[in-house]
């Protein structure tokens, strides 16, 4: 589940920090930038010679993705999110300087499943001569409309409003309503970055 979103604090009492036991609750605050990652099964890309083969024994260049770090502006109409990653690769033949190009994707993800936006663009590894290992940084960003991310009045009302002991739903989490809970889907997001693979490239990963 996303972790991301809501300018304002997601309490379910009073004013206290992340994670905080206070009068009626556990406190968890929810920021308007969205969460940042790798989907799985596209971090890694292994290229092959000859291309047509999958054994050990033709593998030419691994690469990984790593260290993904983000930033995040708040101000505005719009929240932009800054993500850099580090790109390490290794070849088999070390030899003559060489540079690998692989093809990689930003993209902007609504409700843990939903597409909104998508870049993509290329990252050069250049192995010095001799070398069996290359590496390059890789900075990437995405935005996101502040009025998507936001939490219609009437939900987070039911989300923060402090519950007294004997209240008829002081025992309920708003959470598991299922009209908050697609309200706070629909308000969440994700920016992630990955190689942009083929099936086949796809299908190895999920099967080494």
């Amino acid at each position: 589940m996303l972790l991301s979103l809501s300018a304002a604090a997601l309490a379910l009492a009073g004013c206290a920090g992340t994670g905080d036991i206070v009068d009626g609750g556990i406190t968890q605050i929810r920021s308007a930038c969205p969460a940042v990652g790798v989907p799985a099964g596209t971090g890694d890309v292994t290229l092959f010679d000859p291309a047509n083969s999958t054994l050990a024994s033709a593998i030419d260049v691994t690469a990984t993705i790593t260290n993904v770090r983000s930033t995040c502006g708040e101000g505005g109409s719009e929240i932009v999110t800054g993500v850099t990653f580090d790109v390490i690769a290794l070849r088999r033949d070390v030899g003559a300087a060489r540079a690998v190009t692989l093809p990689y994707f930003t993209a902007v993800i609504q409700g843990g499943n939903a597409v909104v936006a998508k870049r993509t663009g290329q990252v050069v590894l250049n192995f010095a001569a001799g070398e069996a290992r290359a590496q390059t940084s890789i900075s990437a960003g995405a935005s996101v409309d502040r009025a998507a991310a936001e939490l219609p009045d009437d939900i987070e009302e039911q989300i923060t409003r402090k519950r007294e002991v004997g209240d008829p739903d002081a025992a309920i989490d708003p959470l598991s309503l299922p009209a908050v809970r697609q309200a706070v889907l629909r308000a969440s997001f994700e920016v992630l970055v990955g190689f942009q693979l083929t099936q086949e490239q796809l299908r190895y990963n999920a099967t080494r």
